[in-house]
């Protein structure tokens, strides 16, 4: 397994790998017509346009992107950061992968700068990012208007 950041020419790959992860594990928590439009808008731009203002890593195994995530300020504040878009290929989940993204992000320099890490989590990760030290924003367990829980850590340094 090999984590790098990524790369203008990963973007298609990254955009199809988000598109099948959405379609096989969201769809049992998300109507049809709300991934058609999540998933529209994570098109290889998207992901080359976010690449410009955060750190975003991928995964690979045998050449594979199986793997990505983000993060980056949150609102452009210095002292706190948001996690974006961590998807792992289906066929390669419950192998640490996930993790292993989540462990990257966080020894990146915008989450040891952070006093505090938020992470917007569909309902399908909601469980994952609690077992990796998230918890809800305000203890505020709703889903909010985008159909995410706003989830939170705070970075003891």
């Amino acid at each position: 397994m090999i984590i790098r950041l990524f790369k203008y020419e990963d973007a298609k790959e990254v955009s199809n790998l988000v598109s099948k992860t959405m379609m096989t594990n969201n769809i049992k928590d998300y109507d049809i017509d709300y991934l058609r439009k999540d998933i529209g808008e994570r098109t290889p731009k998207f992901f080359i346009d976010r690449s410009k203002y955060l750190h975003c890593y991928i995964c690979l195994i045998n050449n594979k992107i199986v793997g990505t995530g983000s993060i980056g300020p949150y609102w452009g504040k210095s002292d706190e950061s948001s996690l974006f878009n961590i998807f792992v290929d289906p066929e390669f989940q419950g192998k640490g992968i996930g993790k292993t993204i989540i462990n990257t992000l966080e020894n990146d320099i915008y989450f040891k700068r952070a006093k505090r890490v938020e992470i917007p989590s569909s309902i399908t990760a909601l469980n994952f990012y609690r077992t990796m030290g998230y918890d809800f924003k305000n203890n505020n367990n709703k889903l909010d208007d985008e159909r995410l829980f706003r989830l939170e850590k705070f970075n003891y340094k």
